[in-house]
């Protein structure tokens, strides 16, 4: 490195949740030297779960900032928008922007999100098919719902049966196409599902399972055995694929996401991944991991400032998902896989089950419910997944209050 890049500073590849919030934690850190937040968008840094939500109620979907143009500026924090990099060169610790500029670094972040997944289909690249990443996909998904509208989404998960939700409200016709036998299969308890697949069913989602498409055409969506589903817009929400390929053109391992150790450094100790782009290595589940969170990118984020810095902290944040749909709240901590027990505890209207390995330890815990109902202990169980704790399931499933359980 020479002495002029000494100098570069830290640099920032993406100005999502997790870049942003990395932008802001070294300044938090109290680190002073220069930090750069490069953004391919032209907007301000935004949040994007409204998008399925909120933002896609509005007449016109408006960003919800993340911190603010104002905040950046205050903070001393180099903000890009626009600028994409289209090359990383190591040797020269430099970045090639698609300005025909030249960034240099002395510490890097890859925090570049995940795409969409595309639909192998035929007609899934035409003018009446859409897929939700950014703001003005939000756009336009918005300006065809409607009154009168016919909305057809293809897959079960939580971005499908937001925007499934969305268009209801809206007044807008939906089918909801989900090639499995029920809604939100990956990591999802089937109890869970079908509370969810219920709310749909009554508000009129049409809900079609183990659907094999066959393509999409100008009317809408052509499915196995003559089945026809008519639509407007067909919305593609089918999952989503990890940005890695400026990693992987550099030479940094790629594997579901680019690759990273438990403290989010890649092989290159200069480079550092995290949020939805990076796999890494999470101690509490022995393997590498990777979410697509909100909070995760957000405790990434802020981790992976500490140690771009040296801090040299390992993650150990219990992961956490949540989706709202219509009136319900559906909150997911930990991970579920390894349990052999289940154990349902009754909340308000809701409901929580408790999912413990084959030693009594707890590794996750899925509710559902109105409102903030379960929001509470979730919350509690996180805590205890935390801590590794191997709680009684009768107390689990009856104590008044999870605080006990912590105590014990």
């Amino acid at each position: 490195m020479s002495d002029a890049d000494r100098h570069a500073g830290m640099v920032i590849v993406g100005a999502g949740e997790c870049g942003t919030r990395a932008a802001l934690a070294l300044r938090e850190a109290g680190y002073a030297g220069p930090v750069t937040l490069l953004g391919a968008e032209v907007h301000v840094p935004y949040e994007r779960p409204p998008l399925s939500k909120d933002a896609i109620l509005a007449e016109v979907p408006a960003p919800k900032p993340i911190g603010g143009a104002e905040r950046l500026a205050e903070a001393g924090i180099a903000f890009r928008p626009g600028v994409a990099v289209e090359a990383i060169d190591r040797a020269g610790w430099s970045l090639a922007l698609s300005d025909g500029s030249r960034l240099a670094y002395d510490r890097l972040l890859l925090a570049t999100g995940a795409r969409p997944r595309p639909l192998p289909v035929p007609g899934a690249d035409g003018p009446n098919v859409a897929m939700l990443r950014g703001l003005e996909d939000a756009a336009r998904i918005r300006a065809a719902l409607g009154p009168g509208r016919r909305l057809a989404v293809i897959g079960g998960g939580f971005i499908g049966l937001e925007l499934a939700a969305s268009a209801r409200k809206l007044g807008t016709d939906v089918t909801l196409i989900e090639a499995l036998p029920r809604l939100l299969s990956r990591g999802v308890p089937e109890e869970v599902a079908a509370l969810v697949a219920a709310r749909h069913a009554s508000e009129g989602v049409r809900l079609i399972f183990g659907a094999r498409i066959l393509g999409i055409t100008p009317e809408g969506v052509a499915l196995d055995g003559g089945i026809d589903v008519p639509a407007d817009l067909v919305l593609v929400g089918i999952g989503a694929v990890p940005e890695t390929a400026l990693a992987a053109a550099a030479g940094l391992a790629v594997d579901n996401g680019i690759v990273v150790d438990d403290r989010l450094a890649t092989s290159d100790p200069s480079i550092f991944a995290a949020g939805d782009c990076a796999a890494f290595l999470h101690p509490g589940y022995g393997r590498r991991i990777r979410l697509e969170s909100w909070r995760s990118a957000q405790e990434q984020g802020t981790l992976a400032a500490k140690n771009m810095l040296g801090a040299g902290e390992a993650v150990s944040a219990v992961p956490w998902f949540w989706s709202d749909q219509y009136d319900l709240t559906l909150q997911i901590a930990g991970l579920a896989e390894g349990a052999v027990t289940t154990v349902r505890r009754p909340v308000g209207e809701g409901f929580v089950l408790f999912h413990l390995d084959p030693d009594g330890r707890l590794l996750a815990a899925s509710g559902v419910g109105p409102g903030n109902v379960i929001a509470k202990d979730i919350r509690l169980a996180e805590m205890l997944i935390a801590r590794g704790a191997c709680p009684d399931p009768e107390a689990l499933a009856t104590v008044a209050n999870l605080k006990k359980l912590l105590a014990a």
